[in-house]
């Protein structure tokens, strides 16, 4: 573990020497994690992409690395689907969610390697890093932060940076 991971656990969040309020999932944190369970699995993860919102982000004051989010943009979270726990398309005649949401909670989203390279059916999936719905409000599974937190976050991350869950 190095100073450059984001460390979380339930009492919170680690980054570059500094301690951030964050929220977790419903469920706890796990080492079993299932498809629809609520819980953060613990483990160490890599970030593997961010995705933002063009209509309400300028890319410019974004990592040149991010991507932006198209209306079609989903992510598939059906243990049937061939591409499931992946970036998919619409229409998708499978389980999923849209990225576009209407509130603001989706406008960054770090990518983590959950459940990836192969996706094993049921492990779950979409464990992103994004904003919270307020302070400590539970997720599906993800890692929260106050909008303010995850872009101070971002504007840190190098190419090593790992999301490293604690039980």
């Amino acid at each position: 573990m190095t100073q450059a991971d984001l460390v979380v656990g339930r009492w919170g969040a680690r980054f570059m020497g500094r301690h951030l309020r964050c929220a977790i999932g419903r469920g706890g944190i796990t080492a079993t994690k299932r498809e629809g369970d609520g819980a953060t699995p613990a483990g160490c993860h890599r970030i593997t992409a961010l995705l933002f919102r063009p209509d309400r982000l300028a890319a410019s004051t974004l990592p040149g690395w991010a991507r932006a989010i198209g209306p079609r943009d989903l992510w598939s979270d059906d243990p049937t689907d061939p591409a499931y726990n992946r970036l998919v398309r619409a229409p998708h005649g499978f389980s999923h969610e849209a990225l576009r949401r209407p509130d603001p909670l989706y406008d960054l989203i770090l990518i983590t390697d959950w459940n990836a390279d192969p996706a094993l059916p049921g492990h779950g999936s979409a464990i992103f890093v994004h904003t919270w719905r307020k302070p400590r409000h539970p997720t599906a599974g993800c890692v929260a932060f106050a909008r303010a937190d995850l872009r101070w976050i971002i504007a840190r991350l190098t190419p090593g940076t790992r999301l490293i869950v604690r039980p």
